[in-house]
């Protein structure tokens, strides 16, 4: 066989080689959409947000306070986000939030951060009943909202550490 010949038998094969190499491949598998929480799981941590911004006014822990209250500041604005409407509601999520949520939840920030225990108790109380309304707006009455009256965290200490 000539050089030339070869040398063109060389890069025939090597060509095919390469081309063989990509069969192999396996095609690129799709990301997966980016995880976005259901209505239920955010309502879920903002039943467990209520109980703790309960317990830490009541026992005075300010400071827990004012963080459970920025939490569930966080849920009501991912459910506005994630979620805009609803099913039966008569109305938009984020308006039902600005209509029935917000007000409530300004006055216990002014209670947490004037860290009064009375004022506590009735912005706490005005927002659960704002919870309620929000569900009967949303056609899920059934589910009723109520001032915590057991500490289901027996893992966590409420009261303010010294």
């Amino acid at each position: 066989m000539n050089r030339l010949n070869r040398r063109t038998i060389l890069i025939i094969v090597a060509l095919c080689s390469l081309g063989l190499a990509s069969c192999n491949r396996q095609p690129a598998q799709p990301t997966p959409p980016p995880y976005t929480p259901g209505f239920g799981e955010i309502m879920t941590l903002t039943q467990m947000r209520h109980l703790k911004l309960w317990f830490a006014g009541q026992s005075g822990n300010w400071p827990l306070a004012s963080y459970e209250l920025d939490e569930l500041n966080e849920g009501f604005d991912d459910l506005a986000t994630f979620h805009p409407t609803h099913k039966d509601a008569q109305l938009p999520i984020p308006q039902l939030i600005e209509k029935i949520i917000r007000a409530p939840i300004k006055q216990l920030d002014e209670a947490v951060n004037a860290k009064d225990l009375e004022g506590f108790t009735k912005a706490f109380d005005q927002l659960t009943e704002g919870c309620n309304s929000c569900h009967q707006a949303t056609k899920f009455g059934f589910n009723v909202v109520t001032r915590p009256t057991a500490n289901p965290y027996t893992n966590q200490i409420f009261q303010p550490a010294h």
